[in-house]
């Protein structure tokens, strides 16, 4: 299946101009299994994709996708996602209890799930243990955090409560880093599946983008994308004074980081929806008030960016036709060399390496699968792993369908 479309992006580079499928993933926890889906329907459908973009979840999921071992990376992403969801721990049972919908006015029978509590508690063995759980605390860990720390038995100085190292040794299972590092020069990057994480300088607040075609990816720059402070994740040591966490705490969405190291190509991009914009009704109550507002504060908000890309492409187009006049019509002897040579210049610098055009935006919106939850990103239970990645994949389906 192909979603290359045929309208010229500019006029005098059109057939210079390559254009790229680019898929971009949320972070969200445990309901990052959502992607997992996705993926596996645009590899059914042969959708090829060219950029594999994510923070937080989402950048562990690309670099799955990317760097996959076995060259099958659908069935790598989906196999780490049971062997995550098999790893749980079950202590802790699940409620009964009759809660109040006061929609229907009415109390109703209903299960809580202890997933997230039990992940809480316990952690999940395969990504992450709480720190009270010294003894198992990775020698990978104590490596990037540059050594056990002196106040490590005093809670009054812990800057993070969880160690998520141990997801360190379970993508070493299905990452092949030498394969994931394919070092590319322009004139190659077509050929190279392009691979794009984010994360935040915890001192300077400044975005860090880590492409695997500029430089070098090594877990730690995965670890340093998944580190979410509010949730007790630590900061990552990347060397040079450089401390990073989470990058969904700038962007869960990397729209805005593809187009600034990929501003030439025009894009046709699916961005995969953890956390919806839009909802059917308000809250009820205040569970609800509370998913709500991780919707919020974690849905897509590069609307505008896609909007500003648009309005650069028209710019792009207009310089050219400008250009044009100039070139033919315009009498040069009025301009110096100088002048001649700096507009000449800078016209060759915007029309080759800039300009990419949005050709189109798929959203692939996952939908709560039970009762709105204050933890619903932290059930890696197997069985809302498995029901994540049957709902990505049945809703990439209908949405192909849709765009076919």
């Amino acid at each position: 299946m192909s979603y290359t479309i045929k309208e010229a992006s500019t006029t005098r580079h059109k057939e210079s101009r390559n254009i790229e499928n680019v898929l971009v993933m949320q972070g969200g926890g445990s309901l990052g299994a959502f992607a997992c889906g996705v993926f596996k329907a645009l590899v059914k459908h042969k959708v090829q994709i060219d950029i594999v973009a994510g923070t937080s979840i989402g950048a562990v999921n690309a670099a799955l996708i990317v760097g996959s071992k076995s060259g099958h990376p659908e069935k790598d992403l989906e196999d780490f996602w049971l062997e995550i969801g098999e790893s749980s721990i079950e202590i802790i049972p699940d409620l009964w209890v009759y809660g109040w919908n006061s929609r229907a006015r009415t109390y109703v029978p209903k299960t809580i799930s202890s997933a997230s509590a039990n992940a809480a508690f316990f952690g999940v063995p395969k990504m992450f243990i709480p720190r009270w759980q010294w003894w198992n605390t990775s020698k990978n860990f104590h490596g990037m955090m540059g050594g056990l720390e002196e106040q490590y038995f005093d809670p009054r100085n812990w800057t993070f409560i969880y160690d998520h190292s141990p997801l360190v040794g379970t993508l070493e299972k299905y990452i092949d880093y030498g394969k994931l590092n394919l070092a590319a020069t322009k004139e190659e990057l077509r050929s190279v599946l392009r691979l794009i994480i984010t994360a935040v300088d915890v001192m300077t607040a400044k975005p860090l983008i880590f492409d695997n075609t500029l430089m070098k990816i090594k877990p730690e720059h995965i670890l340093a994308s998944s580190g979410y402070p509010i949730y007790g994740f630590p900061w990552v040591d990347l060397g040079n004074d450089i401390k990073a966490w989470d990058g969904s705490l700038l962007s869960n969405t990397p729209i805005r980081e593809v187009l600034y190291v990929s501003p030439r190509n025009d894009k046709n991009i699916f961005i995969v929806e953890n956390y919806p914009q839009r909802i059917d009704s308000l809250p009820s109550n205040f569970i609800e008030v509370v998913n709500r507002y991780k919707d919020i504060l974690f849905c897509d908000k590069d609307i505008e960016s896609i909007k500003n890309a648009r309005l650069v492409t028209r710019h792009i187009k207009l310089i050219e036709k400008l250009y044009d006049i100039f070139d033919k019509q315009v009498d040069h002897s009025t301009l110096s060399k100088e002048e001649r040579n700096d507009i000449r210049s800078e016209y060759k610098d915007l029309i080759e390496n800039y300009g990419a055009e949005i050709k189109s935006v798929t959203r692939i919106i996952r939908s709560e699968i039970e009762s709105p939850s204050i933890l619903k990103n932290s059930d890696f239970s197997s069985t809302t792993i498995r029901e994540l990645i049957e709902q990505g994949e049945r809703k990439t389906e209908e949405k192909l369908e849709k765009i076919r």
